[in-house]
């Protein structure tokens, strides 16, 4: 099984993760069980980021990480996941407000988005309880702490 991952840097942003982390954090949240899938990886300022938020969720200014589900239509096979749109600014921003490092909230969000792409999400309760201790469980194997102590 082969998860393949497109990076996109769109950001002027500093301490940007290498390609390799991304796509390892990525891959370890990948739960599918097709022998192949790809995902795209876009970094972005915030410029972009509140763009696709007020577009896409209706919602004023840029937020840390969006998540585009692909469905592919019937006549395609299915593989891709989506896209996840990272905004560098506010990732780095996040991680020095909550006392994290960016190597830590980073992969918190980007493992977020991966989740959400699989079809978790964290509207109800229920869910929202779900889908952290499946992140934690993933953060923590990859030797990171809870990201939400």
């Amino acid at each position: 099984m082969a998860l393949h991952t497109e990076i996109q840097l769109a950001s002027e942003a500093a301490d940007i993760p290498v390609e390799a982390s991304l796509e390892r954090w990525a891959a370890a949240a990948w739960q599918g069980d097709e022998d192949e899938a790809s995902v795209v990886i876009r970094v972005v300022d915030e410029a972009e980021s509140a763009e696709l938020n007020g577009t896409y969720r209706h919602k004023q200014g840029p937020t840390n990480v969006l998540s585009f589900p692909f469905e592919a239509p019937p006549e395609f096979a299915e593989g891709h996941l989506g896209d996840l749109v990272i905004c560098a600014p506010v990732v780095l921003r996040e991680a020095a407000e909550q006392g994290k490092t960016a190597e830590a909230h980073w992969a918190h969000m980007v493992i977020h988005g991966m989740l959400h792409l699989q079809g978790h999400d964290h509207i109800e309760d229920a869910e929202a309880a779900r889908m952290e201790a499946l992140e934690k469980e993933i953060l923590s194997g990859l030797g990171y702490e809870n990201p939400y102590e």
